[in-house]
Formats: structure tokens, C-alpha cells, sequence
């Protein structure tokens, strides 16, 4: 009897044991599929059929649609050579290489060969959000409420850099180029080539010189006297691409020419006390309005004033109702003191002309 209970002890641990290797050696397999694969420059070359189909280019270099072995579609950015000694390069592995969140592209794998480098993306059909809402046409096939939905999945991507990670995350280039849309529209926050990884002990980032795209750089990113680089930095530059969504045109470009107003901020914030509770019968109306106040919220001068993305969050799946009017967004006239001028440079201060890609 004992030599047959010791049998079945045996048995089940055997069975046990090769149940957990057959669990331990899939997840291992699931794991390394999630990180990013190594490709040489020819395996890049032979995903993208040559190099034949490009989708887009600007001044980090050009990428191309392709696909891998298994039929899935890529996106491959050929980075060209730059200044920062591929710090970019280096930033995007960095750091979305190690982290997965659904409002957050994929990256897929890379390749560094001397000075050949590229990095390999998930694809995404419907290009960049830029696209969507400076286009006339192509803003009109979009409700406000998808265009709610939208502002909502690129704020929870935020919140994850922000506050989801182990280490924190500052993208420092949130704009509707760097947005990426999905088959179905879901946002895909891109281009952490400018991202600063800091520990979640450290609220504040400590910046060399100045870094982002024109329109969307937060006050204390360039202005020393205004506040301290921190969340806030990326929270400033999520209320720009608000008020973006909802006007429909780039804040960098924007005149009107019905008065002499061409502070961008400012025109939205006049419109917003002429909008009165008749013309806001309309539920598109309504979401309009909230994204518009939370904009504003957002683009407070002072860092301490803007809500973090959490509370964003909040006001966005909340009621209009709820949110209070915000003070007037304005730069201080008193004396700043600037980064010095040789900080600026064209690898870390971008123009939003330069579209990141017209589809990823």
C-alpha cells in the first residue's frame, strides 16, 4: 500500500511540476513576445518591401509601412542622423520598450547597426490625430462625442506615464501630430524621443535646455521664473491639443480676423463667455464647452494651478455642470529669465509643421 501511495504522490508531483513548466515556459514565451525584437538593417529592409511604401517624413527621418512574418503591419521609422548623439533613439527604447498600456503605441522592435537605426511600430490605420481635426473633411466623419472618446484614451496614457509605471514618465511632446489613431479610432500616444524617465520620489525634472514642439511647450519649460518642470509640463500641452480637438485649428497658426486677437488662449476664452446655457440644449455643444474649460484648466501659466491628469480625468467623464470657468490663461509681462539661446536647437525644439507621419 505504501509503495503504491507513494506511486501516486509522485505522480501528481510530476503532473503538478509539468503543469507549472508548461505555464513558466508560456509565459516566458508571452513575455518575450511583448518585448521589443532586435532586426538587422536587411531584416528592416525586407519587412518594408525595400523601403517602397512610405507613409510620411519630417526631420528625424522617414517611415515606411511593411509587415512581419506573420502578416502583421509595421511601421518602420528609418531614424537619420541628428545631433543628440542618438538620444532619441535611446529614449524611445527606453522607454516605451518597457511599458504596455492600450492608449500607448507599441513598439515592436528596432534595429542598430552603427549609425543605422530605426524603430519598428505597431501600425495604425487612420494616421495621426492631426490628420483628423486640421482636415475640414476628414473632422466632419467624427462626432464630439468619438472626438470626447478620443480626449479621454490619450488623458488615461497620460495618467499611466504619469502615475502607472514604476518609473515615471515626462513626455514632453504631447501634441495631435504624436497622436496615433487605430482602426477604430483609439488614441495611441507616439514619439518619446524628447521623454525624461524619473523616479516616483522625484516630482520635479531637471531639464538641460528646452524641449518640445512650439505651440504646445509648457511656460516653465523654457521660462525659469514661471515654476519647476514637472507632470504639469505634459498636463499644459494636453489642454493645447484640446483646444485644438474641439477649434480645429493649429494654435500656431491661429488669426482672427474679426478682431486683433491672435493669442490663441485668449480668442477661446472670449468665445466661451458668449456661449450662454440656450446654446447648450445641444449635447455636442455641451461636450464642446467641457473640453474647452478643461483646456483652459490645463493651460494655466502657473504649474500649481492646472489640475493633475487624474482630476482631468475626472472632468471629462464628469457633467459640464461640474466645472467651474477657469481664470484667464496669461503670460506673465514681468522680466523671465530664459534658458540660454545656444539650449535651443532644432533637435529638441520642434515646429508643428513637421508632421510626425501621416499614418503609423
Amino acid at each position: 500500500m505504501s509503495r503504491w501511495r507513494g506511486s501516486l504522490i509522485y505522480y501528481i508531483f510530476s503532473k503538478e511540476t509539468s503543469n507549472d513548466n508548461v505555464i513558466v515556459e508560456k509565459f516566458m514565451k508571452d513575455y518575450h513576445s511583448m518585448l521589443p525584437t532586435k532586426f538587422s538593417y536587411l531584416e528592416v529592409k525586407r519587412l518594408t518591401n525595400g523601403f517602397r511604401n512610405k507613409l510620411g517624413q519630417g526631420g528625424y527621418g522617414s517611415v515606411y509601412k511593411g509587415k512581419l512574418a506573420n502578416g502583421h503591419p509595421i511601421a518602420a521609422k528609418i531614424l537619420e542622423k541628428s545631433k543628440d548623439n542618438g538620444q532619441d533613439f535611446i529614449n524611445e527604447v527606453a522607454t516605451i520598450g518597457r511599458i504596455h498600456h492600450f492608449s500607448i503605441i507599441r513598439l515592436l522592435g528596432f534595429c542598430c547597426e552603427g549609425s543605422r537605426r530605426a524603430l519598428i511600430y505597431e501600425y495604425m490605420p487612420n494616421g495621426s490625430l492631426g490628420d483628423l481635426i486640421f482636415d475640414e473633411e476628414a473632422r466632419r466623419s467624427l462626432s464630439r462625442e468619438k472626438l470626447l472618446e478620443i480626449a479621454i484614451g490619450i488623458a488615461e496614457g497620460i495618467q499611466y506615464m504619469h502615475s502607472g509605471c514604476d518609473t515615471r514618465i515626462l513626455h514632453l511632446d504631447i501634441k495631435p501630430q504624436n497622436i496615433l489613431l487605430d482602426h477604430d479610432y483609439h488614441p495611441k500616444i507616439s514619439d518619446f524621443g524628447l521623454a525624461k524617465l524619473y523616479s516616483r520620489k522625484n516630482s520635479v525634472v531637471s531639464l538641460t535646455c528646452a524641449r518640445g514642439t512650439i505651440g504646445y511647450i509648457a511656460p516653465e519649460v523654457f521660462m525659469r521664473s514661471v515654476g519647476c518642470v514637472t507632470h504639469k509640463s505634459d498636463v499644459y500641452s494636453y489642454g493645447m491639443l484640446l483646444l485644438d480637438m474641439i477649434v480645429g485649428r493649429k494654435n500656431t497658426k491661429f488669426v482672427d480676423e474679426r478682431s486683433s486677437m491672435s493669442y490663441f488662449p485668449d480668442w477661446i476664452y472670449t468665445q466661451l463667455d458668449q456661449w450662454n446655457e440656450t446654446m447648450l440644449v445641444d449635447e455636442g455643444l455641451c461636450i464642446a464647452r467641457k473640453m474647452v474649460l478643461v483646456g483652459l484648466w490645463c493651460i494655466q501659466i502657473n504649474p500649481s494651478n492646472r489640475p493633475p491628469i487624474n482630476r482631468v480625468l475626472e472632468m471629462l467623464k464628469g457633467d459640464h455642470d461640474g466645472i467651474e470657468n477657469p481664470p484667464k490663461p496669461f503670460f506673465p509681462s514681468s522680466t523671465v529669465e530664459p534658458f540660454e539661446l545656444q539650449s535651443f536647437s532644432v533637435d529638441t525644439i520642434k515646429d508643428t509643421t513637421s508632421l510626425t507621419s501621416k499614418s503609423m
